[in-house]
């Protein structure tokens, strides 16, 4: 995604890394510190309207946050890309479409970050009235064409005791060197509670997150006992280098664990325990692109909602209203959606299906009902083809409900379980005006479906409330059912 809007560039743009953090943040808790997260925001050349790129994650009870999560942006030197960060203090992480706590705005262009000595700038935020609101600190990295992804595990034995009741609860904070002497945070593990022998789950991190393709750049990586109100207590560090890790491939490796200032203080100190690389892989990363270009067809299915919370078609104020003079919402969703992902299948036939109506002549309720009314084939051709069989359906069916997502999604998914040699990829377009009544039964279905080559894409039109979608986008907590996670995230 480029931030310039320019349809012609004279060069390519050079991918650059932002990594974010902060200091001295406005504290609005009562009972604890601020839960920080920074939404990053873009402005249009051409309509100066500025739009949400990316968030950060939140971090509980802190006001001096190290964000893991970066803003990845395309770069061109010609042009003044303007950025805005604005600062949130987020109490549920259940909603974080709605933040409930301002804490602060810093405006500036791209440039600046990149222009900064070491490419780092810091600038004060502002936009609390009569308050100092603190520092927005940006580092700007330009990103290495490596795609490979590092899967590791690793554990710990005998680590310092932190804690006055219990053992620690020991976490890990993954750091990459830059050529400055400083360190950006590349990755943190979960948190083991009350032992000093943790064993900690494998996860997967882009070698370029980890060393931007430099193999010999330092790694270095502290050990914390994690603490409930945010102040966690340092245990030590080590450092290491992808080089030295991908060794692991073929023998354990150990670390000692060193605490700086107990090393000063105690003159028979050796150690505040090992951590023990338990296992490292290396995969390659292929993007949609090579994907496409290796032969792999997309197969787009619509499923459409026809539940009557969307109003009397016949009325204006219905999201499905049939105006002679514009389209109504759900079909100026379909075409936005449509229209670009149809270019990147073949045979241009859509399956197209209705859910939430009462099919006549029987009346019969129906959650996967196809548009063209024609149950061996649903199959319409090209978007312009999905349109005239949605507009004849909503002449023919009686609105009704409830909201069922999960009989499509499991429809899509027994097609998509047939395909195993990659040559295929569904996609389903959901579209609808609010809230799921199977939300048990979809989150079933979107966790099975999760290993299977498929995606969802859920566009919510009108003015309901959509935190359900948001529940079922697992960009912060991965989709879960029955005690089962889904494998990845399906769902957007």
């Amino acid at each position: 995604m480029s931030l310039g809007g320019a349809s012609e560039r004279s060069v390519p743009a050079t991918k650059i890394e932002i990594t974010v953090s902060c200091r001295n943040l406005l504290d609005l808790d009562t009972f604890s510190k601020s839960d920080p997260m920074v939404v990053l925001y873009t402005q249009s050349r051409a309509s100066q309207e500025w739009r949400e790129f990316g968030r950060t994650e939140v971090i509980d009870n802190t006001l001096n946050p190290d964000f893991v999560r970066k803003f990845v942006l395309d770069y061109f030197f010609e042009e003044k890309q303007n950025l805005r960060f604005d600062v949130y203090n987020v109490d549920s992480k259940t909603n974080i479409s709605k933040p409930k706590d301002f804490l602060g705005q810093a405006f500036l262009a791209l440039g600046e970050v990149i222009g900064g000595q070491g490419s780092r700038v810091a600038r004060p935020l502002t936009g609390v009235p009569g308050k100092k609101c603190g520092t927005i600190l940006l580092t700007a990295e330009e990103l290495s064409n490596c795609r490979d992804i590092a899967t590791m595990q690793l554990c710990a034995n005998k680590l310092d005791k932190k804690d006055f009741f219990g053992k620690s609860d020991p976490f890990l904070v993954f750091y990459r060197s830059n050529e400055d002497g400083t360190f950006t945070i590349c990755h943190k593990t979960e948190v083991v509670k009350n032992t000093l022998n943790p064993v900690w789950q494998p996860f997967s991190i882009p070698v370029r997150a980890l060393c931007n393709g430099d193999y010999d750049r330092t790694v270095k990586i502290d050990v914390y006992d994690w603490d409930r109100n945010g102040s966690h207590d340092f245990i030590g560090e080590f450092t290491t280098s992808y080089r030295e890790l991908s060794k692991a491939q073929n023998q354990f490796t150990v670390y000692e664990v060193l605490n700086p200032r107990k090393k000063c203080k105690k003159k028979k100190y050796v150690n505040s325990g090992t951590v023990t690389l338990l296992s490292f892989s290396v995969d390659s990363e292929f993007t949609f692109v090579d994907y496409i270009k290796g032969g792999t067809q997309l197969n787009f299915t619509v499923a459409i909602d026809f539940t009557a919370s969307n109003g009397n078609p016949l009325q204006p104020t219905s999201l499905h209203y049939m105006s002679p003079y514009q389209l109504s919402a759900y079909a100026m969703a379909l075409k936005a959606v449509g229209e670009i992902i149809q270019d990147y299948d073949s045979d241009k036939l859509f399956p197209a299906y209705g859910f939430g109506a009462k099919l006549p002549p029987e009346g019969r309720i129906s959650h996967q009902f196809p548009l063209n009314n024609n149950d061996e084939d649903p199959n319409c051709v090209g978007i312009e083809g999905v349109l005239e069989s949605y507009f004849q359906s909503l002449r023919t069916v009686q609105l009704y409900g409830p909201t069922y997502f999960a009989p499509v999604i499991n429809q899509v998914a027994r097609a998509a379980a047939k395909i195993s040699d990659g040559s295929q990829y569904y996609v389903l377009l959901i579209i609808t005006d609010g809230v799921i009544s199977d939300m048990t039964q979809t989150k079933e279905a979107i966790v099975s479906a999760s290993s299977l080559p498929m995606s969802i894409i859920i566009v919510g039109v009108g003015p309901a409330m959509f935190e359900a979608m948001e529940e079922l986008d697992g960009d912060d907590v991965r989709v879960s059912s029955r005690g089962r996670y889904a494998e990845r995230d399906i769902v957007q």
